[in-house]
């Protein structure tokens, strides 16, 4: 009985593993068949969708633009040149303000009350100045007393000065005309020497900024003027004149020029806004100009993707010069060329073609 019971336990060490091992086998090959049927297989006959444009010649230095941003004429944080409690705030951002117009009044009672004090010296200084003059002309004193006096009114003098001073300084009024820009306090805080009260940018008057690759450097003069426009305004054009050419280029290599010119009447254009100065140059070269974003291969060998009789075909071309964010070919392309200019996705060469 032991040796039928000894055996029927090897023949089931031995059959249920291979059992195991079957059922693991069974659902590996199901899970392979679930998997593959969810893959996608791109049919390759299937006509793929895609943008495209006709080439033709173009005056390639028809026109160029640089982008860049306005500026403010000029932008100052106002703040107390002395301590004291703010009594009023008398604009508010977006207040037009003018040159000494008054913003902020800062507590000064405590200063008259200095001056009615001095004022008392004064008084007092000036009778005993008067009574010192009669008695030392009768030689009733010594003259160095009638020197001390007088000293002691000038001193006296001087201190009220100093204090009537302290007293207009607490009468914060605008440096320049502009726009109140931010607002750094309200009334009843304190203001202290270097402490921004608030921030006034006057922008009747504007600069604009562009950075250029070196080799355009040659396209601006100092002093001349160029015509600049607003992104925001594309319609008004502005006439601004080169203030300033960069004598030392920055992280991106390129050089900044800086032009002033004047806002509108209404002030539509604001600090920060984007713009484009726009040239136009005289020459006559002409040459096929074809959007950046069109190129595929490498920066080495650039190609693009031409359509033939409704099917792609990959195209080398030589790159002359950039031009923003556009290409001047120079050899690979003619007039009348159809090239692909979006819709790369699963496209290859020899591949069909939809034009949307």
């Amino acid at each position: 009985m032991n040796t039928k019971s000894s055996i029927l336990k090897k023949v089931l060490y031995v059959i249920i593993p291979l059992a195991i091992i079957a059922v693991m086998v069974v659902k590996l090959k199901s899970n392979k068949e679930i998997t593959q049927n969810k893959i996608y297989e791109y049919d390759k006959e299937q006509a793929v969708n895609v943008q495209a444009d006709t080439l033709h010649v173009e005056n390639v230095n028809a026109k160029y633009s640089y982008s860049g941003t306005f500026e403010p004429n000029k932008e100052t944080k106002i703040s107390a040149e002395l301590q004291g409690k703010i009594n009023t705030l008398l604009v508010d951002v977006g207040s037009v303000v003018i040159k000494g117009q008054t913003l902020v009044l800062l507590d000064n009672s405590l200063l008259k009350l200095q001056v009615q004090t001095i004022d008392v010296q004064v008084e007092g200084l000036e009778a005993d100045v008067k009574r010192f003059i009669i008695l030392a002309k009768a030689d009733a004193i010594q003259g160095v007393q009638l020197e001390k006096a007088e000293l002691g009114l000038k001193s006296a003098k001087v201190q009220r000065a100093i204090l009537l001073e302290q007293i207009n300084k607490t009468t914060i009024k605008a440096p320049f005309q502009g726009v109140v820009t931010a607002k750094l306090s309200e009334e009843g805080a304190f203001a202290a020497p270097g402490v921004p009260l608030l921030q006034i940018t006057d922008i009747t008057n504007l600069k604009f900024t562009v950075n250029v690759p070196e080799n355009d450097l040659r396209q601006f003069k100092l002093n001349h003027s160029y015509t600049i426009t607003a992104d925001a305004y594309p319609e008004i054009s502005f006439t601004g004149k080169v203030t300033m050419i960069g004598s030392k280029a920055n992280i991106g290599s390129s050089f900044p020029i800086q032009f002033t010119l004047n806002n509108t009447s209404d002030l539509k254009i604001k600090s920060g806004m984007f713009g484009k100065v726009n040239l136009e140059n005289a020459s006559q070269e002409m040459g096929i100009i074809i959007p950046a974003s069109a190129m595929v291969g490498t920066a080495i060998q650039p190609q693009v993707y031409l359509i033939k009789n409704g099917k792609s075909v990959m195209q080398n071309i030589t790159i002359s010069k950039n031009i923003q964010n556009k290409v001047v070919v120079s050899s690979g392309l003619k007039e009348g060329d159809v090239i692909v200019t979006n819709g790369f996705i699963n496209l290859y060469d020899g591949a069909n073609i939809i034009v949307k």
